[in-house]
């Protein structure tokens, strides 16, 4: 299929052919959310941590006698029961990663970039460049583009300036080809790729 590009002054430059094998697939919720609960999962770091029982400071002596006081037994004041004792099946230090393929995750990826061309939701630019670091102009620019919530993707190598003056402005992420992912494509409104990330991204899921 074929789609304008165009420049950060909102001028139509040219013509991009894309190709259906990446961007022309059918939407599967279920890929989409396969991979999100794998990014989230993978990132959480798992170092939530409570005490046992041979963690706990405190007296080894037993409370009182096994008979004759009419309690219930005890073995220890730092049994789960008492105050300031042990916590039972607590959570402990672990990875919440798990496995997901290649195959899905590739899979996923293409649906995410399909979803945005089928919703109307993909911008191609001819360069994401900018002349100054600082943000007011850059955020000009976004506002005649009508882009609030945005990613960009652009090739291997980002223009320092570009970055520099994206950064400040809320909803706006920018990330290199290779940091392309299915989470942050799905979180922000809008989807616009330079013509050089439209290549690497074709080159490297075909």
């Amino acid at each position: 299929m074929k789609t304008n590009v165009i420049n950060l002054k909102n001028e139509t430059v040219g013509e991009i052919e894309l190709s259906d094998e990446v961007f022309g697939l059918p939407l599967r919720t279920d890929i989409l959310h396969r991979m999100v609960q794998w990014q989230l999962a993978k990132r959480r770091a798992g170092t939530h941590k409570t005490k046992g029982i041979s963690e706990i400071s405190g007296t080894t002596k037993k409370p009182w006698r096994q008979k004759g006081t009419g309690r219930a037994r005890q073995g220890s004041l730092r049994s789960p029961q008492f105050r300031g004792g042990a916590r039972i099946f607590g959570p402990v230090v672990r990875s919440h990663a798990h496995d997901l393929t290649k195959k899905v995750r590739k899979l996923a990826l293409k649906t995410a970039l399909s979803t945005k061309v089928a919703e109307g939701k993909l911008l191609v630019l001819d360069a994401a460049t900018a002349e100054t670091h600082k943000t007011k102009a850059l955020a000009a620019q976004f506002k005649a583009l009508n882009l609030t919530s945005v990613l960009i993707i652009d090739g291997a190598n980002l223009d320092e300036k570009f970055v520099l003056a994206a950064r400040n402005i809320p909803l706006v992420d920018v990330l290199p080809e290779q940091g392309a992912n299915v989470y942050d494509i799905l979180r922000r409104d809008t989807l616009v790729l330079t013509r050089n990330a439209v290549e690497q991204l074709e080159a490297r899921l075909k």
